[in-house]
């Protein structure tokens, strides 16, 4: 035997053990593609799944509201202003508001990469060093609620999120009627909409004509129209008051409140029937409740009873003010009464 003979290296075997190698880690990647883009994707770059949007979606609200809470409890808000409303009244920004965006959209933009999300605030990036991102969850939709898995085209989807509805009542303390949104718009249509309230830790979504939050499943509506209760909004309310009174009659109840997510809320939950804004109002304050309520078969408009659109190349700004009631015959009775009124006419 020939102790000194070198030792010869199967070439062969060496490739299969490296496609070995190479396979397993593949697997392990793969396995592990629920914290990254990739499992927010199908195989197609240019889809998106929006069973995985909307559970990205909800999680963006609800830990835009963890930030919102955490603000709350500390004894300065760093509340600015950014001017005056059409209606004169301060439109406050705090922390809370740049913290919440922080979390919404860059965590959106971290499992989905492509997306276009168009939100309320972005500024204060310096509010960002600390704060804490979320991976997607599935476990957010609960068991007995079936989601199907549904892909569209990327450029398709716009999302507009408000991270932070009605700041001006938290500023107050009024926490009842803060709310965080998120809209997913497909072709510029509401289709998915989330609206989470941060002190109840409610969350109420929907998915037009594919699923809705437990919250919403047994709902019922009335649809008598003759004893209109209106839900406007706090920093008009005078005006709206005198004006509801001509249009819907001197029976007519008109309840203030503030956020419009929280109004539209009190409509769902049969606390008013409709809710009437007569100026204009951005689309990231609308958008998620106009989801919602097509969604369970309501309807909102402009004042010209013409449908909102929410493409990315529409102006934010919705100008002719808004009617939204939870059942469409609700609407269309009223917003009859509206347009013939001409009292909003431009």
């Amino acid at each position: 035997m020939n102790l000194g003979r070198s030792i010869r290296i199967n070439k062969c075997g060496v490739v299969i053990l490296g496609l070995l190698f190479m396979c397993v880690l593949y697997y392990l990647w793969n396995s592990n593609a629920s914290n990254s883009a990739s499992y927010a994707f199908s195989k197609n770059p240019n889809e998106i799944n929006l069973r995985k949007l909307l559970i990205g979606s909800i999680q963006a609200a609800q830990h835009g509201g963890f930030e919102v809470v955490a603000v709350s409890k500390s004894r300065d808000l760093h509340e600015q202003s950014k001017g005056k409303t059409k209606e004169g009244a301060n439109n406050p920004v705090t922390d809370a508001d740049y913290r919440s965006n922080c979390v919404m959209k860059n965590g959106l933009l971290r499992i989905f990469p492509k997306l276009k999300v168009i939100s309320e605030e972005d500024d204060g990036k310096e509010q960002c060093v600390d704060v804490q991102l979320f991976d997607l969850d599935p476990t957010v939709l609960p068991e007995s609620i079936t989601v199907p898995d549904e892909r569209v085209n990327i450029d398709d989807v716009d999302v507009w999120i408000d991270p932070l509805d009605a700041t001006q009542e938290f500023t107050e303390r009024l926490h009842e009627y803060v709310t965080t949104m998120v809209c997913v718009a497909v072709k510029g249509v509401p289709t998915i909409g989330i609206i989470h309230n941060p002190f109840t830790m409610k969350t109420t979504w929907a998915w037009r004509d594919r699923a809705l939050s437990e919250s919403l499943a047994n709902l019922k509506h009335d649809g008598d129209v003759k004893h209109p209760t209106i839900i406007v909004s706090r920093s008009h309310a005078g005006a709206v008051k005198e004006q509801s009174k001509q249009i819907f009659g001197e029976n007519a109840q008109v309840i203030t409140a503030g956020g419009a997510g929280f109004k539209v809320l009190q409509v769902i939950q049969n606390n008013a029937t409709a809710y009437l804004h007569t100026t204009h109002i951005k689309k990231w304050d609308i958008c998620a409740g106009d989801a919602i309520l097509g969604a369970i078969g309501g309807r909102m408009s402009d004042l010209h009873n013409e449908n909102i659109a929410y493409h990315r190349d529409t102006p934010a700004l919705n100008p002719n003010g808004l009617l939204a009631a939870a059942l469409s015959a609700t609407h269309e009775a009223y917003i009859k009464r509206i347009v013939e009124s001409k009292h909003f006419t431009q």
